[in-house]
């Protein structure tokens, strides 16, 4: 058995991975994978493949593209979700504010330095036309250190996953003010070099098998109320995410890669912009059932 140390977020994306583990389909193909879900998001995956500690991440693409600029040496082997990731700006639910550009000298709240909470507030920001070196955070770790920190007026914005909160925005904790959708693909999977080097062929089989399960994910009987019952979402949200949400198989492209060099540019978050061969890795496909 080849060991395979794999983080993501605790979020609907990822329960095709847990189908797959349950189902004993890693461990079929020679694969012990160890899933541990990482609330604290990308920015601490970031810094988990960095460590070694992890050596696969379902991380987002622009917190990784961003971390690879900075020096992590891992690579891209796919994207996991090629649709965009639909972020809700959210406030603390009794304020009185009702729109976004009336927090222009707000906190915001993020999960970790480099996580997409992170980066897209530098996108929010140059959307309302305010000064992005004039922004300050509050760290906060997971959702949970959020909604204490929006409860205690220790930060009044904060960006997050809009399907994953909406239990919160029902409950009157979060108020969400508008959302904000990336402009490239959610979610890449990501390995260390170490990693690739020493466990290719696990990793092309590890490849296969989870994209055969994206690939069936959506035409599950019952899994808008499978995944409502998992997360504590309502179905008519999960069924709404499910129409937004695009499993891929598919490499980075030169375009995507083309636009987070031109937005985080834009907005100071990288000093350089980086080229596609410097982020990827390409996996040799195989079927995982020889």
């Amino acid at each position: 058995m080849t060991t395979i140390k794999i983080g993501g977020v605790p979020e609907h994306f990822n329960l095709p991975w847990h189908f797959a583990i349950e189902d004993g389909a890693f461990e079929k193909a020679g694969i012990d994978l160890q899933w541990e879900d990482i609330p604290e998001g990308t920015g601490r995956m970031s810094k988990l493949l960095r460590t070694k500690e992890l050596d696969v991440a379902c991380i987002l693409t622009d917190g990784i593209v961003k971390d690879i600029i900075a020096g992590n040496p891992s690579r891209i082997l796919q994207v996991y979700v090629a649709s965009p990731l639909l972020w809700g700006v959210h406030a603390p639910g009794n304020i009185e504010a009702e729109k976004t550009q009336q927090l222009e000298d707000g906190k915001f709240a993020i999960s970790r330095y480099g996580s997409g909470s992170h980066l897209m507030s530098f996108l929010l920001a140059k959307r309302h036309g305010w000064d992005t070196d004039d922004l300050n955070f509050e760290l906060v770790n997971t959702l949970d250190g959020a909604v204490d920190a929006l409860s205690q007026n220790k930060a009044q914005l904060f960006l997050w996953e809009r399907y994953m909160t909406q239990p919160i925005v029902d409950q009157g904790i979060f108020k969400r003010l508008e959302t904000i959708a990336t402009p490239w693909p959610s979610f890449v999977i990501a390995a260390t070099q170490e990693c690739i080097t020493e466990k290719e062929e696990a990793l092309g089989k590890m490849l296969s098998i989870i994209n055969r399960y994206t690939a069936d994910f959506k035409q599950i009987p019952s899994i808008d109320r499978t995944i409502a019952s998992h997360y504590d979402l309502q179905v008519g949200d999960v069924q709404q995410w499910l129409l937004r949400t695009e499993f891929s198989d598919d490499q980075l492209w030169d375009a995507t890669v083309d636009k987070i060099n031109k937005e985080f540019s834009a907005v100071g978050i990288i000093d350089r912009k980086v080229a596609l061969e410097e982020l990827i890795y390409d996996i040799p496909k195989v079927d995982e059932e020889e």
